[in-house]
């Protein structure tokens, strides 16, 4: 069994857009500080790594799935020129009221993740050793959901200052992917 990464992407990947906004295009889309190098040291490290984002504008109407595809595409390619490798990416375009089971918190997407892996005859993820890397404590509640280990980030939208007010209390904290990162492999050493 394989332990995994899955990662949030707003505010984890790439900057946060604001509260109630949506990277709708390409131009929008900036890769956070040592966010690459996060993702190759993972890489290398031979972790599989699994992108699980709400994407809600796409069902909204506020931007085309074509659109969100050619971010993605974008994202990849930079990330796989800097030896970052990606197993898959995971994206539920469904609104709130739509209540489906892939919007996070719910773990539909990583089941899915998982689901999906073993179909292609990959190494079984290890859930119980994964971490959810997330900028919101609905990223915590979704890892909570899933049955892997929640750090939560403050490149994004949470911020500590907010701590009393959380719903949920993350497993780790770490001020940025990259940070995370290094724990994380520091994790594997250590066993």
């Amino acid at each position: 069994m394989k332990t995994s990464v899955f990662l949030d992407r707003d505010g984890v990947i790439n900057r946060y857009p604001g509260d109630g906004k949506y990277v709708t295009n390409l131009k929008e889309f900036r890769f956070l500080p040592k966010v690459k190098k996060a993702i190759a040291l993972l890489t290398a490290h031979k972790y599989p790594i699994f992108i699980i984002s709400n994407q809600a504008g796409v069902g909204k109407g506020l931007y085309t799935q074509e659109a969100l595809d050619r971010i993605t595409e974008y994202m990849l390619k930079e990330l796989a020129r800097h030896k970052a490798k990606v197993q898959a990416v995971y994206y539920c375009a469904h609104r709130n009221e739509d209540n489906c089971s892939c919007r996070k918190p719910k773990a539909g997407l990583i089941l899915s993740a998982i689901k999906h892996n073993s179909n292609a005859g990959l190494e079984e993820v290890d859930i119980q050793n994964s971490f959810f890397v997330g900028d919101t404590i609905r990223d915590v509640q979704t890892a909570r959901a899933a049955g892997c280990r929640s750090i939560l980030v403050f490149s994004g939208q949470e911020k500590p200052a907010h701590r009393d007010s959380w719903q949920a209390q993350p497993d780790y904290v770490f001020p940025d992917l990259y940070q995370a990162a290094e724990f994380i492999v520091n994790q594997k050493s250590a066993l």
